[in-house]
C-alpha cells in the first residue's frame, strides 16, 4: 500500500539535506521506514495475509541495502538515520 502524498512529503521535508533533494538514502530509508511500520500494523488484524508479508520481507531487505550502502560510504550519516528513527538499540 502506497504512502499518501501528505505523508510522503512530510517524510521527504524532514530528511533533506538540500532544497532539491527527494531520493537521498537517508530520505529513502525513512520512506521504508514508515511503509514498514504501516505493513506491521496491518499484520496485528490480519494474521494470515501472506502476500502482504512477502511485500513486507521485500521493504525491509531493501532497507537494510541501503543501510549497508549509507554505513559503507559515510558512516556519521548511517548513525544519524538509525539514532533519528529509532531502528537500532
Amino acid at each position: 500500500m502506497p504512502l499518501a502524498k501528505e505523508i510522503k512529503s512530510d517524510i521527504i521535508e524532514g530528511y533533506k539535506a538540500h532544497e532539491s533533494d527527494t531520493g537521498s538514502p537517508e530520505i529513502q530509508v525513512a520512506i521504508l521506514t514508515r511503509r514498514i511500520q504501516d505493513l506491521t500494523e496491518h499484520f496485528k488484524t490480519h494474521k494470515k495475509d501472506n502476500h502482504s508479508r512477502r511485500g513486507l520481507l521485500k521493504l525491509v531487505s531493501q532497507r537494510r541495502r541501503l543501510l549497508d550502502y549509507l554505513k559503507r560510504k559515510d558512516a556519521e550519516r548511517y548513525h544519524a538515520v538509525i539514532s533519528r528513527l529509532g531502528l537500532r538499540k
